[in-house]
C-alpha cells in the first residue's frame, strides 16, 4: 500500500477522530436538557454528576426528550469505532521487525474490537438497551488493556521517540486502574457520592484516551518517515 494511504488511515484518521469525538460530545453537552440519576431537577449537563452515556439516552434523566444530544453523542461513539479500523493499518509500519509486526497485529485486533465495542455504546442507548449498553461500555475499556500492553512493547522496541512509549504506558496504567475500579467500586445507582466519583473518573480516563490516541498519531507519523527514509 502506498504512503498516501498510510498517511490517511494510520495518521490522519487516528489524529482527527479524537478531535471529532470531542466536538461531538461538546455539542451533545450543550443540548442535554438536564437531570442525573439521583436528581431529575438538575439543569443542563454536569461534568461531576452526569455520565457520558447520559448524553446518549433517548430521554434525559429530567424526562425531557434528548434527541439532539443523543444524535451528537451516539454519532461520536460510532465515529470512534473507525479509529479501530484505522489501527489495522499500523502493523505494516513495523513490518521490518518480525516480532513488532506480529505484536502490532494482535494489538490492533484488540484495539479494533475495543473501538467497535465503544461504537456499540452508540447503538445501544442506556435507557433502551441497558444490559447491552453496559456490556459494550465495560468491555470496551477492558479490551484496551491488552492492546496497550502489546503496543507498549512495540514502541519500546521501535526506533521512534521514547515519549510515545511513556504515553502508552500511562494509557495502560490509567485504563487498568479504571477497569479495576469498575470491578470493585461502589454502585452509582445507590449512592450519590459514588455517582460523582464514577462520573468524574470516567471523564478523566476518557481524556487520557483521547490525548493518548491523538499523541500516538505523531509517533506513527515518525515511524512512517523512518520507513520512507530507508
Amino acid at each position: 500500500m502506498g504512503t498516501n494511504l498510510y498517511n490517511l488511515w494510520a495518521i490522519k484518521v487516528i489524529r482527527y477522530i479524537p478531535v471529532l469525538f470531542v466536538a461531538g460530545v461538546l455539542a451533545a453537552i450543550i443540548f442535554y436538557p438536564g437531570g442525573n440519576i439521583h436528581n431529575a431537577e438538575q439543569i443542563g449537563y454536569s461534568f461531576t454528576h452526569n455520565f457520558l452515556s447520559d448524553l446518549g439516552g433517548i430521554r434525559s434523566h429530567s424526562g425531557a426528550t434528548n434527541t439532539i444530544s443523543a444524535f451528537f453523542f451516539n454519532l461520536s461513539m460510532v465515529i470512534f469505532g473507525f479509529g479501530g479500523i484505522a489501527f489495522l493499518f499500523i502493523p505494516s509500519l513495523f513490518k521490518d521487525d518480525a516480532m513488532n509486526y506480529k505484536l502490532a497485529i494482535i494489538g490492533s485486533a484488540f484495539l479494533l474490537f475495543g473501538a467497535l465495542f465503544f461504537a456499540g455504546v452508540g447503538f445501544t442507548p442506556h435507557d433502551l438497551f441497558r444490559k447491552e449498553h453496559v456490556f459494550f461500555a465495560l468491555n470496551g475499556f477492558r479490551l484496551m488493556v491488552p492492546a496497550a500492553i502489546l503496543y507498549f512493547i512495540v514502541l519500546v522496541r521501535s526506533p521512534v521517540d521514547n515519549r510515545y512509549s511513556w504515553i502508552t504506558m500511562f494509557f495502560l496504567l490509567s485504563t487498568f486502574a479504571y477497569v479495576m475500579y469498575q470491578l470493585f467500586g461502589g454502585n452509582a445507582l445507590l449512592d450519590p457520592e459514588e455517582m460523582v466519583r464514577q462520573a468524574t473518573i470516567q471523564k478523566m480516563i476518557s481524556l487520557v484516551h483521547i490525548v493518548s490516541i491523538f499523541s500516538l498519531s505523531f509517533g506513527f507519523h515518525q515511524q512512517l518517515g523512518l520507513n520512507n527514509s530507508k
